[in-house]
């Protein structure tokens, strides 16, 4: 809607469409007629519902609940932001602390919740009306060679018109447009908190791993120790003629293999320690941690039949659905193409052939223009674009299952791996004492002229062998724990309480 009222500067002045009509009671009377429409069409556009379906949750895969959970129920069983703090390890807390504010995964999936909140922004403001102003400087001459009820006119007219366009919801196409980017925005906001549990989950496993190979470290070194040892005592009998020089060269063997074992789990410790870093969001070149301790004390117990419905709260499957309504909401917004757009144009403001009379009285002007549009022929375009929205919905629905499958395995995994590890760390524990003690016995042998030196270094591999696989399975219990957690989305509650 354009207001303006526009004076000829040729020898046949003509005044514009608004000259000097606008005045008086007549002019306020007329004056209300846009703001009366304006306000009738809005509530004509709320009272109707959206088009479109409404979101319900589809039927998805569950389980009444987890197998092979501890025999040991919690007294409070509970969910909580910080699970870690339950490990009870101060320096493990620092170093979450510190990936959680340093990470750029995490910085990241925070701007694009921002990104997300702007763009709702941006989808309520077609609630309101798009109101701008321009100035307008125009001079016309026509041609003398046409035919013109008023030829040499030379025109000269200043406009300064506040147009208005707005498009009335009769339909609910913006409602189910701000239903798709809310859901979004919270669909973006669950992938961060997503993202957050991911980079504290990451950063607790590298820590458990790096203290349970500081303690294979400890092993290897111990018994690189230890072949040293007998290797002089092997070197010092066969110099003494009481052993062979294939004794002696059986012990280089072993001192060597042993050697070669601590270089290879160094270098792992190395990329674990690097890994550790780039979760902390530091260079890995400057990074150092030192030994850790042994891994010890008792883990978080795990509650008696913990309940499927845990998974409904993880971050990821809450973005998951969150997607799913953003699709469900753009069904709605495709539908709403097949029927009438409600719009109002308009303008109001000054126009004059003279910019000294541009604010005056007789110089205002206004217009408004309702208009409807009706799609009778696009060609198959809005079929096409509903028939898509419609098998993007079921790809959403599709997806959001199968995302519920795999956590659902993801829990079952770490509640089986859980109750297996620790039998066989109880095995292994066992095997340790019982290797320790065959070695000790080889050795005691050998030095009684008993037995071979192939029997010491057999015994030794094997109590080698079965120490690493005891520091490996109680790293592995520790980081099992840390993927139950991370599974049921940072921990758990009671049934009752769902």
């Amino acid at each position: 809607m354009n207001i303006s009222r526009a004076h000829s500067t040729s020898k046949n002045p003509q005044r514009g469409f608004a000259s000097g009509a606008l005045g008086g009671k007549s002019c306020v009377a007329r004056a209300a007629i846009p703001v009366a429409l304006l306000t009738l069409g809005a509530l004509t556009g709320c009272s109707l519902p959206a088009v479109g379906p409404d979101y319900h949750r589809p039927d998805v895969p569950t389980a009444a609940n987890f197998s092979d959970a501890s025999a040991q129920p919690v007294a409070v069983p509970r969910i909580e932001r910080e699970w870690w703090r339950d490990f009870g390890d101060a320096e493990l807390d620092r170093y979450i602390a510190e990936a959680l504010k340093e990470n750029q995964g995490v910085k990241a999936a925070l701007a694009r919740v921002e990104q997300a909140r702007a763009l709702t922004g941006e989808a309520r403001s077609a609630y309101l009306p798009m109101i701008g102003a321009t100035w307008l400087v125009s001079r016309e001459q026509t041609s003398e060679t046409t035919t013109n009820q008023f030829p040499h006119s030379l025109t000269t007219t200043y406009r300064l018109p506040l147009t208005l366009s707005w498009e009335l919801d009769s339909f609910g196409r913006v409602r189910r447009l701000n239903e798709g980017t809310h859901a979004n925005v919270v669909a973006t906001g669950e992938l961060a908190e997503a993202t957050r549990l991911a980079v504290s989950a990451e950063t607790a496993t590298a820590y458990f791993a790096l203290a349970a190979t500081d303690e294979e470290v400890r092993i290897v070194t111990n018994t690189f120790a230890l072949q040293k040892e007998m290797l002089s005592l092997v070197e010092a009998r066969r110099d003494a003629g009481r052993a062979s020089d294939l004794a002696a060269e059986q012990a280089k063997l072993a001192v060597a293999s042993s050697e070669a074992d601590l270089a290879g789990v160094m270098n792992r410790r190395a990329a674990l320690k690097n890994g550790l870093a780039v979760l902390l969001g530091r260079a890995a070149p400057g990074f150092d941690i030192g030994e850790r301790s042994r891994l010890a004390g008792a883990l978080p117990p795990i509650p008696v039949g913990l309940p499927s419905q845990l998974l409904l709260r993880r971050p990821d499957l809450a973005a998951s659905e969150n997607s799913l309504r953003a699709a469900n909401a753009r069904v709605g917004v495709a539908k709403a193409a097949f029927f009438p757009a409600i719009s109002l144009t308009g303008a109001a403001g000054f126009a004059s052939a003279e910019i000294n009379d541009l604010f005056q009285r007789d110089s205002r002007a206004w217009s408004i223009t309702p208009s409807i549009y009706l799609p009778v022929f696009q060609g198959g375009r809005n079929v096409a674009n509903y028939q898509r929205s419609q098998a993007a919905y079921e790809e959403a629905v599709a997806g959001y299952r199968q995302s519920i499958l795999i956590a659902l395995r993801e829990v079952q995994d770490a509640l089986t791996a859980s109750q297996r590890l620790s039998e066989q760390s109880d095995a292994t524990a066992r095997a340790v004492t019982s290797a320790r003690r065959v070695r000790e016995l080889a050795e005691e042998r050998y030095l009684a002229g008993g037995t071979s030196y192939l029997e010491v270094i057999d015994a030794q591999r094997t109590a080698l062998a079965v120490e690493r696989s005891a520091a490996g399975l109680a790293g592995q219990r520790w980081i099992t724990r840390v993927a139950l957690i991370r599974a049921l989305g940072g921990g758990w509650e009671a049934a009752a309480s769902l």
